[in-house]
């Protein structure tokens, strides 16, 4: 039900007025965020990578109904990557990229101006020697953003692909991405959906999790392992003894645990947020754990 609360919360134009007019919410919204500036990503990837750890980097936003946004957020992009490069730090760096913030959700020609605007993404990650990812949205946008993957990968095959594994189809998505030079990320997944299309319990969710990274670690694509669970970590272990994979986390989350994994010379990716439009990713971090929320609240009461 809280969570339920939280998911609903972050689609709320209310709450976000209430949250983001906060002035104590910033100080917490530091944790999960690197700060509003490409300046605050590059310092961001700087120390991660100083630290052993890889990154990549989330320009906020979603939903763009505006083309003029959608080119906003292709800029940012190019900008950063382009920031990244003059500082050493592209190569082995990865964007993560919402398509609906590039315009997959525009009327008419959504698809083909997403397209279009994640390809001149991929260009910019190419020339600097970085990866880009499709993040997976709601389900609703699954299977426009799988077509779009595929297209993508004609030119760029290192386009990295995200799979869901609340989702009910992701057991089927992972078989047809586990081939030669895929790149896939398996997460659990963040958006309030319905039991008609996704699992609704923690137990149905961590056994389809468990489900899916076997497929992915027995075939011949890279799995990205997208998970703070410390048994997913272990399983993931366990599975991927003698072969490539890596491990990822969010910024500002189970810190110690990545540096731990780096230590032992394991593969440590950070999802690394950055960008004004910070509202509903927060929110959805709180919404996934329950030490996040005890975290926001206990720091309010204390800033208070």
């Amino acid at each position: 039900m809280l969570r339920a609360s939280l998911l609903a919360a972050a689609r709320s134009p209310l709450a976000r007025k209430a949250v983001e007019g906060n002035p104590l919410t910033r100080s917490v919204v530091n944790r999960f965020v690197a700060g509003a500036r490409t300046p605050d990503a590059v310092e961001a990837t700087r120390a991660l990578i100083g630290s052993g750890r890889a990154v990549t980097i989330d320009y906020l936003g979603e939903d763009t109904t505006d083309i003029a946004d959608a080119t906003t957020t292709v800029d940012a992009y190019v900008t950063l990557l382009s920031a990244l490069a003059d500082q050493g730090l592209a190569s082995g760096a990865d964007v993560s990229v919402k398509l609906s913030a590039v315009g997959q959700a525009l009327p008419g020609d959504g698809h083909k101006i997403a397209l279009e605007n994640a390809r001149l993404i991929a260009e910019a990650a190419k020339g600097v020697g970085a990866t880009l990812t499709l993040d997976m949205e709601d389900h609703t946008t699954t299977d426009s953003t799988l077509d779009t993957l595929q297209e993508l990968r004609t030119d760029f095959p290192w386009v990295g692909a995200v799979i869901q594994a609340y989702l009910h189809r992701t057991l089927g998505d992972a078989r047809d991405l586990a081939v030669a030079g895929s790149r896939v990320r398996l997460c659990k997944g963040a958006y309030q959906e319905p039991a008609s299309v996704a699992y609704q319990t923690k137990s149905e969710v961590d056994r389809s999790y468990v489900q899916c990274l076997r497929v992915l670690m027995e075939g011949a694509g890279y799995p990205m392992v997208a998970s703070h669970d410390p048994r997913i970590v272990k399983i993931a272990g366990e599975l991927g003894t003698g072969r490539d994979f890596e491990y990822q986390m969010l910024y500002g989350i189970r810190p110690q645990e990545q540096l731990a994994i780096a230590g032992r010379g394991d593969t440590m990716r950070v999802y690394v947020p950055f960008g004004i439009q910070w509202y509903g990713y927060f929110m959805r971090r709180l919404a996934e754990r329950p030490a996040n929320l005890a975290f926001f609240l206990r720091a309010l009461v204390t800033r208070g």
